[in-house]
């Protein structure tokens, strides 16, 4: 056994890295499922020593010396020494002592905020240690709240150093793996805050369609319910569970044609009131709930009820999901007390999600996070936030910290909720971050000119919108692989640079970039162009090797911390050298097969990646000594492109295949003499300065000629920006 009792303490060594610490007053342990904690079994086997005294024990592993000397849990009575020197005084951990170093978390919502927020911390530490309180309630087998805990205390000490992602992949073993998501979640969404119809809003779909933009859910907020007819005495409208039939006369019709046009289905539900006697689903709830119809007795949001929780789910959300709902907008905001002394809004994630899978196998609900052990229950909706360059500034850092507590799959209102005001250069970089994001759901509230359709823009941002919305499709290949990786090795899909980079201060220091799936690294724009240059920039952290942008093929040699100059329909991904990337060749067909892939190989280095399918087919693409080489385990009729070093070099192939590109150009076709042109053409700058410096830069071939060139420019934005084209041409 990996236990050992001493004194009223209990310590179970669950890995060399992780230790679960107890204090019962009565000396009953916990060994039940709790909310947080489902499994504390991770390896069953584990070397460590113990030094057992009269009035002390230790025990020590590889990563932990941990002391203790009996009674109550104290700073002097209860410490560990972790063996790492990531330093020279922070090294120790005393019971009930804040621990420095911690990198974060998350929060549970956003709701409301303008620009950024506390986070609660989360299990990865700079220091190499951290702490995790399960003070939640007991589960029974079938999974309802059963009891409080048996122990006073009950804490799991992480020491893992900077291993980040072993502390992960042990953090789900512990708390319980992120489920697999549908493929339909990684694709566009459509959600707004507005009194649609069925004729305003298919025609929407439709328009969406025309102008060739994919959409793969479609969410209908809370006035596809009666709001406004609700008489006073019922409360308000804000709960509802009755179609509004002024709006939408036939709401069989009207889903079936959502589903016909290829789209997934999700209604808001706020639940808090309950379910009212006007409701359309009242007589068969009250009749199963034993109701006083007479007095309209209310059937009382209580999902410690079983009864309840059962007419909820069979009476009224059955029979609007037979009739075409797919999966529901939990929109819980009403506080945290229930009679189990549970979070309400932990009940209902964890019972819907559970009700969710009936419907089918990975189904997902949308809801507020509800502590640790939430991503057992994708997706998260992080609430309405205020529609600022604060806001979005603070959503690429808040998005990877999250995943330091398993919180991996955020769905943000991109775009931003309410309030502001028009910015359609703020529009468009929220747009161009949600399409790099894990969830990318365009919302807003119920103004009359917050919506996001593309076309409320001016042709050029329309464009650059309709762009980044075909990617982000095209990119479902890539995003369904890395989902499974989420779900099978606890491997997300963003991550924070330190995450592969931790012991290089860079990847601390530059927060808003982070890693998107094996293979990228995207540091967005969150702040506004330079109107002297019109063009925005963010200064970006690119480690040791070869990096390519993503898009241009612009060549940066790495280990460099620079400026990166980006107009506004242009967004700074990158790419390793070696890195193949698949798309799909066809985004506007929607195939849960994708029956064309592009793979973009970017040169300079060997490199390989494995395609998963829905299906669970695999497909290995590799580059080797300049060879490309594909094989599917699944024999199919689907055929690839491949495009080398910018350039298309073969396609229609199908099955497996060898191509030698040792043939074709070894890099990517960047013109620097072609983009300096452009960045000084649209710089509102004096004709003569724009002349002189095409003619000097041009000329001048020695990279530190140009550099002391550089240095004589005034204007230093310009000399940032003319600097990233001189440093890629060196």
């Amino acid at each position: 056994m990996n236990s050992i009792i001493f004194d009223k303490a209990r310590f179970t060594v669950l890995t060399e890295n992780l230790i679960r610490i107890e204090y019962s007053e009565t000396g009953i342990f916990e060994d039940q499922q709790t909310q947080i904690v489902h499994n504390r079994i991770i390896e069953k086997t584990i070397k460590f020593d113990k030094i057992e005294k009269n009035n002390s024990v230790e025990l020590i592993t590889s990563a932990i010396h941990l002391y203790y000397t009996g009674g109550s849990f104290t700073e002097s009575s209860l410490f560990a020494d972790v063996k790492f020197n990531f330093s020279d005084y922070a090294n120790r951990w005393n019971y009930g002592q804040e621990i420095s170093g911690n990198l974060g978390g998350t929060a549970r919502t956003l709701d409301g905020i303008d620009g950024g927020c506390h986070l609660d911390d989360g299990i990865m530490s700079k220091n190499g240690f951290s702490v995790l309180k399960d003070e939640s309630l007991v589960l029974s087998e079938n999974g309802d709240i059963l009891r409080e805990s048996s122990d006073t205390i009950d804490i799991y000490f992480f020491a893992y150093g900077r291993n980040y992602r072993r502390a992960l992949k042990d953090f789900y073993h512990l708390t319980g793996n992120t489920p697999l998501l549908p493929r339909f979640a990684l694709g566009n969404w459509w959600s707004r805050y507005y009194e649609y119809s069925e004729e305003t809003y298919l025609a929407l779909m439709d328009k969406f369609s025309d102008k060739k933009i994919p959409l793969s859910v479609s969410v209908i907020d809370m006035d596809w319910h009666r709001v406004k007819d609700v008489q006073g005495h019922y409360g308000s409208g804000w709960t509802g569970y009755s179609w509004n039939k002024t709006l939408f006369p036939n709401p069989k019709r009207f889903l079936k044609s959502l589903q016909q046009r290829n789209l997934k289905v999700a209604l808001n539900d706020h639940p808090a009131d309950g379910i009212r006697a006007f409701e359309d689903c009242y007589p068969t709830l009250a009749k199963r709930l034993n109701l006083d119809t007479d007095l309209e007795e209310a059937a009382t949001f209580d999902f410690d009820n079983p009864n309840f929780r059962e007419g909820y789910f069979e009476d009224v959300h059955r029979p609007l999901e037979d009739d075409g709902v797919d999966f529901w907008w939990l929109d819980w905001q009403q506080g945290s007390i229930s009679s189990s002394g549970a979070d309400p809004l932990w009940l209902l994630n964890h019972y819907q999600y559970k009700d969710a899978q009936k419907k089918h196998e990975n189904n997902i609900i949308l809801s507020r996070y509800a502590g640790p052990g939430s991503h057992r229950y994708p997706i998260g909706f992080s609430g309405d936030t205020i529609i600022s360059w604060g806001s979005l500034d603070f959503q690429p850092y808040f998005t990877s910290t999250a995943t330091n507590i398993g919180y991996t799959w955020w769905s943000h209102d991109i775009g931003g909720h309410m309030q502001g005001k028009k910015d359609a250069e703020l529009s468009l970089r929220w747009l161009q971050y949600g399409v790099f994001s894990p969830v990318n759901r365009l919302h807003s509230s119920k103004s009359e000119f917050t919506g996001k359709e593309p076309w409320h823009f001016d042709a050029v941002i329309e464009q650059g919108m309709t762009e980044m919305l075909q990617l982000r499709h095209a990119l479902l290949p890539y995003l369904y692989t890395a989902n499974v990786q989420t779900e099978k090795s606890g491997k997300a899909l963003v991550e924070p640079m330190y995450y592969e980079y931790p012991f290089s201060e860079e990847a601390y220091k530059h927060r808003n970039q982070y890693l998107f799936g094996d293979k990228l690294l995207v540091a967005p724009i969150t702040q506004k162009k330079n109107t002297d240059l019109k063009m925005s920039n963010v200064k970006v952290w690119l480690p040791e090797g070869i990096w390519y942008d993503f898009f241009t093929g612009q060549k940066y040699r790495g280990d460099i911390e620079i400026k990166v100059y980006r107009e506004i329909t242009e967004m700074p991904v990158f790419a390793k050298a070696g890195t193949i990337i698949p798309l799909d060749k066809n985004p506007l067909a929607r195939e849960d097969f994708p029956s064309e892939i592009v793979w973009k190989v970017f040169p300079g280095d060997d490199g390989s990646y494995t395609l998963i399918d829905e299906h669970q087919g695999k497909t290995l693409a590799q580059f080797i000594n300049g060879v490309f080489s594909l094989s599917e385990e699944i024999p199919s009729e689907r055929q690839h492109t491949v495009v080398y070093a910018g350039c298309e070099v073969a396609t229609g192939l199908k099955g497996n295949f060898q191509l030698d590109l040792a043939e074709f150009q070894s890099e990517f076709n960047w013109n620097f003499e072609k983009d300096l042109s452009r960045r000084l053409d649209i710089a509102e700058i004096d004709y003569e300065l724009k002349d002189t410096i095409f003619d000097k830069l041009k000329t001048i071939s020695e990279f530190n000629k140009c550099i002391a060139y550089l240095k004589t420019i005034e204007n230093r934005e310009l000399q940032d920006s003319l600097f990233e084209l001189v440093y890629c041409d060196r």
